[in-house]
């Protein structure tokens, strides 16, 4: 299978992408948003355009909020940003003192750990532990 992923894309031609550039959650209180994300987890803000556009650097991607403005935008949800971390359990309590509430947890055995959360809107977010050796 991944033998004949690398033959269409060498087929195809050259990568037509250069790798992931950002992603965005829909945000109903920009100033909100920003707090969870620079503040809660501790993202440095890059850019901020009122009420409609904020920028994070999020380790090698960037994650943007766009504020919903005069119209409805879509529904939380649609993505989720993964952010990895180096002990789940120490990053659970850090952000659990931050006022974060974790759902879902789950572990692939011998490949991840990881914990689910949302930010004020509903959007998910995960944190994640790979197992040594995991490939990461």
């Amino acid at each position: 299978m991944e033998s004949e992923a690398a033959e269409n894309s060498a087929a195809a031609g050259s990568r037509p992408t250069r790798g992931l550039d950002h992603v965005y959650y829909w945000v109903t209180d920009m100033d909100r948003s920003i707090r969870f994300y620079g503040d809660a987890l501790g993202l440095p803000l890059l850019r901020r355009d009122g009420d409609e556009w904020a920028e994070f650097d999020a380790g090698g991607a960037r994650l943007g909020l766009h504020g919903r403005g005069s119209g409805p935008g879509p529904g939380p949800g649609g993505a989720t940003a993964v952010f990895q971390v180096d002990d789940l359990d120490r990053a659970k309590a850090t952000l659990g003192v931050r006022g974060i509430e974790f759902g879902h947890e789950a572990e692939v055995k011998g490949f991840a750990r990881f914990a689910s959360f949302a930010d004020p809107d509903g959007n998910t977010l995960q944190i994640i532990e790979y197992e040594p050796g995991a490939g990461r």
